[in-house]
């Protein structure tokens, strides 16, 4: 007889999801709260009443485009007034939002867009050079173009105009040359009529948003998310959280087209009718500039940018005071980092733990004096977890023992976009997701990440977790940050090697590193060589990225 799981559930166990559509939140935000400032991009403000109506007429635009419910609609875009509009501008007609990075070159833009089969594309300026050498390969109807300058405050946007050369370096950085036949979408959203309100509007089970993951593991594909999931996920943050519905202000530096920006910063937001402080991109001169105009309450980000913005803050005299809440995602937050933070606002900061499969929040730590820097945390509301074998399933581990980590809620994904059977290995029958991450939970019910287990390194026969000498290796002197991987290594299988970034002024050799491992991890996970190198990859929120690394590595000469 196969005995019971093991069921870890969260300490808010009874959660009823809103059976609503992700539009239902911005509906209330605007009859609850019209006058409140929703958004304010570097300055330019624009109140729920006034976002209400750039998204009636910009749901009329798509309409005059031909998008009809269900088709997909392409957004590239960083963070700006226009991206929140646009985005529930789509979601309100039931299309479907499919988030796409910017930056991205013509090839991997033309891949998720021909895989999405979007047929309308709303692409920054600069973005618009590598959507039309992409069009060919996709379904694309239509190419609009987005201008950021048009979200600035006037003054700045006259300021643009002058012929000074930090004007000039500014409109660069903030806008591309666009052809004469493509039209600007905010041309385009004035022009229009609202949408009538009677127009139907999304069921709760309907897909509302593709979100592409997997890049640093393979061949990105799209996470299906549905209205449903997505409007869990937000208010499970808002009981987690206990924020006052229109009276927060959040702090929008993380991206929104990277699920953890798309939620924490763009949804959540919404759904709890705060100001949305919107950046570009993260500069911490930005972010105190706006701490200064428009003090914050709420902070999602990564461990390096909440460190950046107390060294700034610390340079400035800048308070940060008024942050009582901030949630850390995408890597492990240090303790140190942890300190500072609190010492700097006297609010807390928290570990969150989650995937774009899981929209994306599945675990988290307390607001409250048990929180565990450097702990996954414990289940969201509604949320169950179970540790499992990495070989088997089915089978339980024992507590305490390191195992997979399976999910289950209802933030959870839909699968993969015509994906079945890439669905079928990640999503269980029975509502199960593997993560693919190692855990293990201690005495007090804290999820503990050991490690990605696409990431282990298998050496002559012994599993290496990489996080554990990464670890280890962060506090040997002289090292600023660390990534191992594992690259072939002969009779071994995989051998170890630690990329180190090191600090200015020292110097680390390999006799020294492996030293100062072998005190604390098994020899067999001791590093048999080393590399140095100027900084590590990162994705955009931050997160190292190993497999980059790896092939760094690969590239070097092996002496």
């Amino acid at each position: 007889m196969t005995p019971a799981p093991t069921i870890t559930v969260s300490p808010i166990p009874q959660f009823d999801a809103p059976d609503e559509p992700l539009t239902a939140a911005l509906h209330r935000a605007i009859t609850d709260h019209g006058e409140r400032v929703a958004a304010d991009f570097l300055g330019a403000t624009i109140t729920y009443r006034e976002l209400g109506e750039q998204v009636a007429r910009g749901a009329a635009a798509l309409v005059a485009l031909g998008v009809q419910p269900g088709d997909r609609v392409a957004i590239a875009l960083p963070n700006c007034t226009q991206h929140l509009a646009a985005f529930y501008a789509v979601l309100r007609i039931g299309a479907v939002v499919v988030e796409h990075n910017p930056t991205y070159s013509a090839d991997e833009l033309a891949h998720q867009l021909a895989d999405s089969g979007a047929t309308v594309a709303l692409v920054w300026t600069k973005a618009v050079p590598a959507v039309l050498e992409a069009r060919e390969r996709t379904a694309l109807r239509h190419v609009v173009a987005v201008d950021l300058a048009h979200d600035l405050p006037l003054s700045k946007r006259l300021a643009l105009r002058l012929p000074v050369a930090k004007a000039r370096r500014t409109a660069a950085a903030m806008r591309g040359p666009v052809p004469a036949e493509i039209p600007l979408w905010h041309r385009l959203v004035a022009a229009a009529n609202p949408l009538p309100a009677n127009h139907p509007q999304p069921a709760p089970s309907d897909v509302a948003l593709l979100q592409y993951t997997g890049g640093t593991t393979g061949t990105p594909k799209a996470a299906v998310l549905t209205h449903a999931s997505l409007v869990a996920n937000a208010e499970q943050g808002h009981l987690w959280t206990q924020h006052r519905r229109g009276q927060e202000t959040v702090y929008g530096v993380l991206p929104f087209f990277h699920a953890f920006g798309l939620t924490l910063c763009l949804s959540y937001s919404t759904r709890i009718a705060a100001t949305l402080v919107v950046f570009p991109s993260f500069d911490p001169a930005l972010v105190l500039a706006a701490q200064r105009r428009r003090p914050g309450t709420f902070i999602p980000a990564v461990p390096p940018m909440l460190d950046r913005l107390v060294t700034a803050a610390e340079k400035s005299g800048v308070s940060l005071h008024s942050f009582t809440h901030a949630i850390s995602g995408a890597m492990a937050l240090p303790p140190a980092t942890a300190r500072r933070w609190e010492a700097a606002t006297g609010g807390l900061v928290v570990e969150g733990y989650g995937m774009t499969e899981t929209s994306p929040v599945a675990l988290g730590n307390p607001f409250d004096a048990s929180r565990r820097p450097g702990a996954l945390g414990v289940p969201f509301p509604g949320t169950e977890v179970r540790v499992v074998s990495q070989t088997d399933v089915t089978l339980d581990v024992a507590p305490g023992e390191p195992g997979e980590l399976l999910v289950r809620g209802p933030q959870v994904f839909a699968g993969y976009w015509q994906r079945p059977d890439e669905t079928a290995q990640q999503l269980l029958p029975d509502g199960w997701l593997r993560t693919g991450d190692v855990v293990r939970v201690d005495d007090d019910g804290f999820v503990l990440l050991v490690d990605r287990i696409k990431e282990m390194i298998v050496t002559g026969g012994f599993k290496v977790y990489p996080s554990q000498v990464e670890d280890h290796l962060r506090d040997m002197p002289g090292v600023q940050d660390v990534a191992v991987v594992g690259v072939p290594g002969g009779d071994l299988g995989e051998s170890v090697v630690a990329a180190l970034v090191l600090r200015d002024g020292h110097d680390v050799d390999l006799a020294a590193v492996r030293e100062w491992c072998g005190r604390k991890v098994a020899r067999y996970a001791v590093p048999r060589r080393i590399v140095v190198l100027p900084d590590l990859p990162r994705s955009q929120v931050g997160k190292v990225l190993r497999r980059v690394v790896r092939d760094q590595v690969l590239a070097l000469p092996a002496a």
